[in-house]
């Protein structure tokens, strides 16, 4: 294919190729040619023009496919405007000479069709250069159009629409004959030729003014006519033309220059006239719709409604949503005029269809067209129209003559008008949500009233509809629903006597429960109770008045049933008595049964019947929806009503035969109701009745009634989504699909809620739209017949499938196509059923006539039916399972598909070929694989027979999927099949080209990964692949354009670098924007939609940058009309920024979910190098809407009185332009302010300079980069704008993104101002934002996000000032009123569980606050600590001045705080205590809500828990009185002293207990098992609030006399260091470790103590034996506190130095010599585990003090050993030190003088001393100054019958002796200050040291006066072995003494220097020389008598000390006469030169 990328047609290489390959060859050298023309040198292309116009010329007359051909003449009509155009009349002239060849034969067609494309194209390009020869052309294309076949039909349209594009206006004399010859084309029997005939019509309208002006009747006629069995295209095309001309009609594209006769303007009553004259009569003339008329017939079809209802809505999007919003009032009578009309009703089915396609126009207006503003506008006319229908009706009914009274057919046509208003009123405020309140509350509107006020219509249809609105109504604004809850049940109890009455607000009622699912705050359980009244109310009253027996029946189980979707929280508390109407509903045995069926008339039966089946619904409904309660018991008292129900259905037909019709209806309802019911439940409950119900099962099955379902409502669900696509668009997801689901519903017609008003309380946003009740009771039959079917014996199996087998054998035409679709539906119903159970069908009598029934549907005219069948053959090869049965139904469908020559059969067997093994793991054989493939390839090749190919293509497509790596054989020519037929299918035929699709996409999935190969089979594999989807881009069809993108998507993913982005993102965008963005909101493609934003998601997950980039240029290749808005919004905001417009506009889901991951991953990837315009494009879009609450921030500059702060400036304040977008929903708002959010937490985890403005103003000095903190104004300003919006769910939004940006940015500091922070100059703004969340008619759950945000921002130590703390103190402060005031001080709207959510909301923010303030005070007492934790931070954050604020409220505080605990505690209780929990509920929640407050109580028991604990320990647990908090009610007795009353029967000390038990509980509890969403913040309040409790004494006492508490305790926080990692963690758990420990000792000292004082023992010998171990000295698991805690100790120590265990010293992680360097929090930690584990034998006795000191003193002495060792790295100082304190704190124990452990202790520190002396021996390098001092602590602390033992005593000395030779001065230094200590000892360990090393300590300091030190680190050894020596003259014996002085002063004299070498000698040795001198000064008088006979004895010395103190003191004179004299004569400069 390289070779096809030049200039010129490599003509040689093309010569070379097959047909096949020379087709490829071409089209692939066109497709670069496109590419090329517009980017080569007009130079080169003029030379090369004449040999290019040849070439090409050569292929149009070589006969090309579609694609080629629209490319070839797109390839030529550029060559010529890019080239000379001089010879372009040959070129044209060419053509015409080829349309008029008289050459019919089929290989010449293509070559004309190629003429007229090309036609096409250079007229359209080159325009009114072609001039001269236009009329020529047209008179020649209008002549062969008359003579064409389809094919020419449909191109000539096409290339007419081109003609009239290129040349404009210029065309006007052919405008006539070209609207001529449309109108022919127009109702053209081929649809294709229809679609270009509107399109040409829809050009020919640009500028042909008399088509909407003159003409505009008689086209919209000859529209009509072609909707006229149209398929869904043409219905597509026409309704665009239709529409636009209605359009134009109404606002002209241009003014008429010189108006004619009729060429006027037409009103708006005019053009909908017109389109009512088609959607009622058919676009008739008025004689034959007169005639129709009397004859009472109808003749229009519902394709024409459905098209015209598709035009009336292109009509008004072509106006635009001004246009509509202006005209709305005019324009909404006119459509409700289309469903009052009579004839729009004749029959209920056509009502429903007029209704449907009403309500659509109005949706797609309403909402697609409007935005929130003019919504509200458009509900107030509506309201306005349905108060004069009802008020026109009330008017009528209340005359006083009945015979004049409203006759049915006003009430007929008011109840349609009534229903359409006000299912659009309810969609509107469903799409509001919450900015519909404003609407409700206005009361010049009185929305609500008149919508209950349609309640007492005579209509149920119109009352149903007001139900539904009131639904929507309290799923908009969830505060209505209560309101609305009393009101209809206040009057429902008042009217209960009119029947309008209890069955319209009964409908109300139930509608409003139903509402409760989609509301999260509930409403009030009380409501529940008032239902169940009203419901047994009715029921009980139903026989007193015949009148209305059936109503209030109906209505009591209506609202029974409605009941039941609130769960079973609410019904547990009714189901007995639900069981007791139940059981009052229904006899109680057959024979009761028999005993009814003999009396009662039809009056009678109808009611009786209709409420048994409100009663089997209500049944149906508690299993739905409360399946939890169906315990064994409840479905034993159910079983006895379904038995009585089935058995009557068999007497049923009796009582019908006996009474008429007149109980028909109800028998049919009632058999609904048992079907529905026992699908639902288990089989094996009913199986007693089985035999009775599959009898009744298969007569309505096969009976008369099983014609009323249609297919559309059973087949569907049954095929398989791939095999759907067979039936073209019509199943598929579309815009249109709510009306065109209207064509395929036959007789039935669509579904509608007065079907079945039992279904208004179903969960769902959309209304329901129940099927009428014969064709549901079909539905209900085929899904019961599935669930009971496998619990049939053998023989009824095969009794019932040969049943359905004779019955389709026995009936004929309609009625057997009818009955063959429901017993096949039942059947593979059964199959599904089946295989997802599990389960085995049976013997071959089953199979066999299963297997007839299906292949009878295989071989069905119905396509659905067909495709159905194939689905059950696979679900029955799977049942089976049998590989011989499965290959038999393949041999039987190749022999088919050989014999048969039928479209039907052909098609059938070819599907299930594909299908059959679908279930069965794939397809394994390769023989049976080629079988397949061969016949297949045949199939697909029947160009005879487009629906042969179409599906023997899509089988292809699974056999390829299912063959999987096997099918690789195959692909080659698979794809070149595949090539070939795209290249030569025509357009007409698009269903073949969406097979290649789909069998194209198969066979990319099944090369996968292979195509990212470079061998030359790879590279041409994918060439085919790329070149098939580039054949189905250029398809016209959108279909086959959205598999294109399918496939190139595949592409992607398995070779991204193949795929051209630069040419496939345009291409992309152009679609979606052409289609979505603008006013297309009605255009038909959303799967094309769909595909491409599912495209541009996989695309923008690794190539964002790039995707943005490309969009860029869809700007540049633009049509250059009608495009021109969107131009500029692309311009303005990018690719982004049309997503987020199409974000607004669509609906679907799954496509908003798609479009919100493609921002979401663009966002990702260029949020960083685009910030600024993420935060400008978020920020447009949250500022786009009409009425925004937000507008302007509060100014912040200036100190403002509280109430100018309020929001209200806000609203005030001057509005500011809304940007590119305009009043945009508030979803969409609110994805743009989580956006914002999603920002933020990107940028944290980058650069830092996001979080630091003085980093980020220094870096956007040196570049371009862009930071966060920067745009922190834009930031605050967008959360003000979210918190103070009308949308509730905005508000929660923009209060998240105010508390993300509180923690984000609450410690940035402000550079120009030092010891500030960036956010104090918004705190007017926060406060503001914040105000309104706290107000009296707030929900609860804004008030409790708001009191989050508020908790944060006085927490974050933003604010300083005490009046600003005040103001946000304030808002909590009135929060905690409203707690105290509790729920009963007013009619709550919602659920009690709210009022919980709130409450803790409060009381944790309360905590927060308080937390913080204890901080912050604490932090105040220790300035240093703080500054080291936050360095840089606000300041003080809260200080005194908070605790003051918080101080007053702590006495109500800490009692809520207190119940909210209890409550926590007592709802964490295992399910088996449910018992215990009190009746009544607890202290904030009821018994009621006890389900849903634990999530709330879950989120925040963690800071009250801290809060308690800081509170207790600041009251050191003393009682204070206070008078009660005002709880929300009355205090329990579990309320643990709450109350006064209470606190009088319980002492001081055991409220004290229970308080602590409560919080140690809880905190216990949770440690266990922590599952908390937010755990970790959870595990550090629990760990903070015992560390609380622990400082104070009292709770510490108890701690510390509760062994086993306290070793629970241990144990909880043995677990938790184990699982937890984070530091804090560790730190915090070893923290409250020691506290223990330290509880425990002082439990054990005060014990001793209280033993010393009673035994008055003084003798420390003596001490009694109090402690763990005892007598025995053991120390149990489990039940020890000093073994638990060793645990800890151990576990801490073996994780950071594993080397400790044994079992890992030889694995990888503890091998010795490994060097792991320790951080602080690392050292901090194994300091903390050292600390515990030196008090551990202090709290044993003497007894177990002996068992655990062997581990405490391994793992000391092993810590030691590592740290000599430095394998915990270099920066362990710290740790040092508290290893060897912890060894001091050992070895000065007082067990080891303890006289029953003394000999033990003594042995077992021998034994660690020898172990200590042992690590001299290491291999390694040892640090010898760290042993050195771990050897001077055991010798000072131990006692001496540790160490005065040899050879201990030996070795220690050596070790010394050893360090005293060392070379280096730091250890030589060190030595000598251990050995002064060693020497100042006990006497019996300090001998020997001084008689062994006295000697050579002398010496070393003798030597210092012949190396005299040179450095500090040498003079500091010499003064060291000084202070040594003077340490040992004072240990030494008074007769030893006078030699040591003499020895010493005369060391110290050799230190001294003359006055000659002192002058030159280095700082070392003058300092030694110093300090020998002082040294001298102070011993000799000391020594005096000594001193004098050594300077006798010794002269030298004499005359040196002498030299060196009167050189001293003349040192000493001149530094004191020196300053006076340079003062005094030198001059001022003097000091400059001095100082240089």
């Amino acid at each position: 294919m390289e070779q096809a990328h030049s200039l010129l047609l490599n003509e040689d290489a093309c010569s070379q190729l097959g047909e096949d390959q020379r087709a490829e060859f071409v089209f692939e050298w066109l497709r670069f040619l496109k590419k090329l023309l517009p980017t080569i040198d007009r130079v080169d292309l003029k030379q090369n023009q004449k040999r290019l116009v040849e070439q090409l010329t050569a292929v149009m007359m070589a006969s090309p496919g579609a694609s080629t051909r629209s490319l070839l003449a797109h390839c030529l009509a550029h060559l010529y405007w890019m080239g000379d155009s001089f010879t372009s009349t040959l070129t044209v002239d060419r053509c015409n000479d080829i349309i008029r060849s008289k050459d019919d034969s089929p290989s010449f067609l293509p070559t004309r069709l190629a003429a007229v494309a090309c036609l096409g194209a250079m007229y359209e390009q080159l325009g009114r250069l072609l001039i001269n020869s236009f009329k020529e052309t047209m008179a020649n294309l209008l002549k062969a159009l008359k003579s064409a076949e389809s094919q020419g039909r449909y191109e000539i349209m096409l290339c007419i629409e081109k003609l009239l594009k290129g040349l404009g206006v210029s065309a006007a004399p052919c405008h006539r004959d070209v609207y001529k010859a449309a109108r022919a084309c127009l109702t053209d029997r081929s649809t294709a030729v229809r679609c270009a005939a509107a399109k040409c019509l829809l050009e020919l309208q640009r500028e042909a003014v008399f088509l909407w002006s003159t003409e505009l009747e008689n086209v919209a006629s000859l529209c009509f006519r072609a909707f006229e069995g149209s398929n869904y295209d043409v219905r597509i095309a026409v309704s665009k033309l239709l529409g636009t001309l209605m359009a134009s009609a109404l606002e002209p594209k241009q003014a008429i220059a010189a108006p004619r006769a009729g060429s006027r303007r037409s009103c708006l009553e005019e053009v909908m006239e017109l389109l009512a004259s088609g959607f009622l009569r058919g676009g008739a003339g008025f004689l034959r719709a007169g005639g129709d008329m009397l004859k009472g017939a109808s003749s229009v079809s519902r394709d024409v409604r459905v098209g015209v209802t598709q035009a009336c809505v292109v009509c008004m999007c072509t106006l635009r949503g001004p246009w509509l919003e202006a005209n709305f009032s005019s324009l909404l009578p006119l459509l409700l005029e289309l469903v009052s009309h009579p004839r729009a009703t004749q029959s209920p089915a056509d009502a429903i269809c007029h209704r449907h396609c009403v309500s659509f126009i109005l949706r797609a207006s309403v909402g697609g067209l409007l935005g929130e503003k003019a919504q509200i506008a458009a509900a107030r006319e509506i309201c306005l129209v349905i108060k004069e229908q009802k008020k026109a009706i009330d008017a009528a009914l209340c005359e006083g003559n009945v015979e004049m009274r409203v006759s049915s057919m006003d009430v007929a046509s008011s109840q349609h008008v009534l229903v359409c208003s006000l299912m659009e009123l309810a969609s509107i405020l469903q799409a509001l949500c919450s900015t519909a309140a404003p609407l409700l509350h206005d009361s010049t509107t009185g929305i609500l009233d008149t919508v209950i006020s349609v309640l007492l219509h005579p209509s149920a249809s119109a009352r149903l509809a007001a139900a539904w609105c009131l639904r929507c109504v309290a799923v908009a604004v969830p505060a209505q629903a209560a309101v609305s809850l009393d009101r209809c049940s206040e009057r429902l109890a008042a009217l209960k006597s009119c029947p309008e009455a209890v069955a319209g607000y009964s409908a109300a009622i139930a509608a409003l429960l139903g509402a409760v699912q989609h509301c999260p705050l509930g409403i009030p359980h009380d409501k529940s109770k008032v239902v169940v009244g009203l419901a047994e109310d009715l029921l009980r009253s139903a026989a007193q008045n015949s009148r209305i027996s059936i109503q209030r029946a109906h209505g009591g189980w209506l609202l029974l049933s409605a009941l039941t979707t609130l769960g079973p929280t609410v019904m547990e508390n009714h189901l007995a008595r639900m069981l007791l109407l139940w059981r009052c509903a229904f006899p109680q045995s057959v024979k009761e049964l028999e005993g009814e069926l003999r009396r009662g008339d039809a009056f009678t039966w109808q009611v009786t019947l209709e409420g048994r089946s409100g009663a089997l619904c209500a049944m149906k409904n508690l299993v739905v929806y409360c399946r939890d309660l169906l315990s064994d018991e409840v479905i034993s008292r159910l079983l006895p009503i379904l038995s009585c129900s089935v058995a009557l259905l068999t007497q049923l037909p009796s009582l019908v035969k006996s009474y008429g019709h007149q109980i028909k209806h109800s028998f049919t309802v009632f058999r609904l109701r048992v079907y529905e019911i026992l699908a639902l439940l288990p089989p094996n409950s009913y199986e007693v009745s089985l035999g009775t119900l599959v009898k009744q099962l298969l007569m309505d099955l096969t009976g008369t009634e099983s014609a009323a379902c249609a297919e559309l409502n059973l087949l569907p669900p049954l095929c398989h989504s791939q095999d759907l696509a067979l039936l073209g668009p019509a199943l598929h997801d579309t815009d249109q699909r709510y009306i065109e689901e209207q064509l395929h519903g036959d007789s039935v017609g669509g579904g509608s809620l007065e079907y079945d008003p039992f279904t208004i309380c179903e969960k769902g946003q959309v209304v329901p739209a129940p099927l009428p009740p014969p064709a549901a009771l079909i539905a209900a039959a085929v899904r019961l017949f599935a669930v009971v079917f496998p619990h049939l014996a053998v023989q009824q199996r095969s009794q019932a499938l040969e049943q359905f087998c004779e019955c389709v054998r026995q009936l004929k035409g309609a009625r057997q196509q009818a009955v063959h679709i429901s017993v096949s539906a039942a059947f593979c119903c059964t199959l599904k059923c089946m295989a997802l159970g599990c389960e085995a069908l049976g013997p071959e009598e089953v199979h066999k006539p299963g297997l007839a029934l299906l292949m009878g549907a295989l071989e069905s005219p119905n396509p659905l039916l067909r495709c159905a069948a194939a689905e059950g053959l696979a679900r029955l090869a799977q049942a089976i399972n049998d590989p011989s049965f499965t290959v038999s139904l393949s041999l039987m469908s190749f022999d088919k598909l050989k014999a048969a020559r039928d479209v039907v059969m052909r098609t059938g067997h070819a599907l299930a070929l594909g299908a059959l093994y679908r279930y069965l793991g794939g397809i394994s054989s390769p023989q049976h694989l080629s079988s397949c493939v061969g016949v297949l390839f045949t199939l697909s090749q029947d160009s005879t027979s487009p629906e042969v190919q179409t599906w023997a293509l899509h089988s292809l497509s699974m056999v390829v999927d299912l063959a999987g790596p096997l099918y690789h054989s195959h692909v080659e020519a698979s794809l070149s099949l595949v090539l070939r037929l795209l290249l030569t299918t025509p357009h007409t035929h698009a269903e073949v080209q969406r097979s290649l699709g789909r069998c194209l996409n198969a066979l990319i999935t099944s090369l996968g990964p292979d195509l990212q190969g470079e061998g030359a089979g790879v590279c041409a594999l994918r060439t085919s692949c790329l070149l098939g989807c580039a054949v189905m881009q250029d398809s016209p069809d959108c279909l086959v354009q959205a598999l294109a993108i399918g496939c190139l998507q595949q592409l992607h993913m398995f070779s991204a670098r193949h795929v051209n982005l630069a040419g496939l993102v345009p291409s992309l965008c152009g679609m979606l924007l052409e289609y979505s963005v603008l006013v297309n909101l009605c255009s038909s493609f959303l799967s094309l939609r769909r595909a491409v934003v599912a495209c541009l998601r996989q695309l923008a997950q690794r190539e964002a940058v790039e995707v943005s980039e490309h969009a860029v240029t869809l700007v540049k290749e633009l049509p250059r009309r009608d495009y021109s808005q969107l131009d500029v919004t692309i311009k303005e905001v990018g690719l982004e920024g049309a997503l987020f417009s199409l974000l607004d506009r669509e609906s679907d889901l799954r496509l908003r979910l798609d479009i919100q991951e493609t921002l979401g991953h663009m966002m990702s990837s260029a949020a960083a190098c685009a910030l600024a315009h993420w935060i400008k494009l978020c920020k447009d879009v949250l500022s786009a809407s009409s009425d925004s609450a937000g507008a302007t921030l509060v100014e912040t500059n200036q100190e403002e009185d509280v109430d100018r702060c309020d929001d209200s400036s806000a609203f005030r304040a001057k509005h500011e332009p809304s940007g590119p977008f305009h009043s945009l929903r508030w979803s969409t708002r609110v994805f743009a302010v989580e956006c914002v959010c999603r920002l933020a937490v990107q940028c944290e985890s980058g650069d830092p300079a996001h979080f630091d403005m003085a980093l980020a103003q220094e870096q956007r000095l040196h570049g371009s980069a862009d930071f966060l903190v920067l745009h922190l104004g834009e930031l605050v300003r967008m959360a003000f704008m979210a918190a103070t919006d009308h949308s509730e769910q905005l508000r929660l939004a923009g209060l998240e993104m105010l508390l993300v940006i509180i923690r984000k940015f609450a410690s940035v500091p402000e550079p120009e101002f030092p010891g500030h922070v960036i956010l104090e100059q918004y705190q007017a703004n926060v406060g503001a934002a914040l105000r309104p969340a706290f107000s009296a008619d707030a929900p609860p759950d804004v008030t409790a996000k708001a009191c989050q945000v508020c908790s944060a921002w006085i927490a974050s130590g933003v604010v300083c000032d005490f009046r600003d703390l005040r103001r946000v103190h304030q808002l909590l402060a009135s929060s905690l009123l409203k707690v105290q005031a509790g729920r009963d001080v007013s009619t709550s709207l919602y659920n009690e569980s709210t009022f919980t959510m709130e409450t803790l909301a409060v009381l944790k923010a309360w905590a927060e606050v308080y937390i913080v303030a204890v901080q912050g005070t604490v932090r105040q007492e220790s300035p240093a600590g703080w500054q080291e934790e936050e360095p840089g931070g606000a300041g003080e954050p809260a200080g005194v001045g908070l605790l003051h604020l918080v101080q007053g409220d702590l006495p109500t505080l800490s009692r809520l705080w207190l119940a909210a605990l209890q409550d926590h505690a007592l709802l964490t209780l295992p399910p088996h205590y449910a018992s215990q929990l009190p009746t009544s509920g607890g202290s904030f929640y009821t018994a009621e809500t006890t389900v849903p407050v634990r999530q709330h109580y879950c989120g925040a028991w963690a800071p009250i828990l801290h809060a308690t604990a800081l509170w207790l320990k600041s009251t050191e647990f003393v009682m204070v009185e206070e008078g009660p908090a005002n709880l929300s009610r009355p205090v329990t007795p579990t309320s643990m002293g709450h109350s006064t009353a209470l606190a009088r029967i319980k002492s001081p000390e055991d409220i004290s207990t229970e308080r602590l038990h409560l919080i140690l509980g809880i905190t216990v509890e949770f440690l266990c098992s922590p599952h908390s969403q937010n755990q970790m913040e959870n595990i550090t309040s629990c760990l903070h609030a015992l560390q609380a409790l622990l400082d104070v004494p009292w709770p510490r006492s108890k701690v510390g006399n509760d062994q086993a508490l306290s070793v629970e305790i241990l144990s909880v926080l043995h677990r938790l260091i184990v699982t937890r990692e984070a530091p804090a963690v560790q730190q915090a758990v070893l923290e409250l470790v020691r506290q223990v420990v330290y509880a425990a000792q002082e439990h054990v000292r005060e014990k001793r103590h209280s033993a010393e004082v009673d035994d008055g023992a003084a003798e420390k010998e003596t001490v009694p034996e109090f402690g763990e171990g005892h007598d025995t000295g053991g120390l149990v698991p489990g039940k020890s506190l000093v073994f638990a805690a060793l645990e800890l100790c151990l576990c801490t120590l073996v994780r950071k130095l594993p080397q400790l265990s044994p079992q890992l010293a030889g694995s990888p992680t503890g091998q010795k010599g490994l060097v792991c360097t320790f951080s602080d929090i690392d050292c901090r930690l194994v300091t903390s585990a050292l600390g515990i584990l030196s008090e551990l034998p202090s709290i044993c006795s003497p007894e177990g003090s002996v068992s655990v000191l062997p581990t405490v003193l391994y793992l000391l002495l092993g810590v030691i050993r590592e740290l000599v060792q430095g394998s915990a790295g270099a920066n362990t100082g710290a740790l040092v030190s508290s290893a060897l304190q912890a060894l001091r704190t050992v070895l000065s124990s007082p067990m080891s003088r303890a006289e029953k452990s003394r000999a033990a202790w003594a042995d077992l520190l021998r034994s660690a001393l020898a172990t200590l002396l042992q690590c001299w021996d290491s291999d390694h390098g040892v640090d010898e100054v760290i042993l050195l001092t771990a050897l001077t602590v055991f010798l000072l602390c131990a006692s001496p019958e540790v160490t005065t033992v040899e050879p201990l005593q030996s070795r220690c000395i050596g070790k010394f002796h050893a360090c005293l030779e060392s070379k280096d001065p730091t250890v030589l230094s060190r030595s000598y200050q251990l050995l002064a200590s060693v020497f100042q000892g006990p006497a019996a360990v300090a001998g020997p040291f001084i008689r062994a090393l006295g000697s050579g300590l002398v010496a070393l300091l003798q030597q210092v006066e012949k190396s005299r030190p040179q450095s500090a680190t040498e003079l500091q050894a010499a003064l060291d072995g000084v202070r040594a020596m003077e340490a040992l003259v004072v240990a030494a014996e008074e007769t030893h003494r006078a030699p040591l002085v003499a020895v010493l002063l005369h060391i110290l004299i050799s230190f001294l220097l003359d006055e000659n070498t002192l002058s030159s000698a280095p700082a070392a040795s003058r300092s030694l020389h110093e300090y020998a001198l002082q040294n001298l000064m102070r011993l000799g008088p000391q020594y005096s008598s000594v001193f004098r006979a050594l300077m006798t004895s010794a002269p030298h010395l004499k005359a040196r000390l002498e030299a060196a103190i009167k050189g001293n003191q003349e040192s000493i004179s001149t530094k004191a006469t020196q300053p006076q004299v340079s003062s005094k004569n030198a001059p001022s400069i003097q000091l400059k030169t001095n100082f240089l």
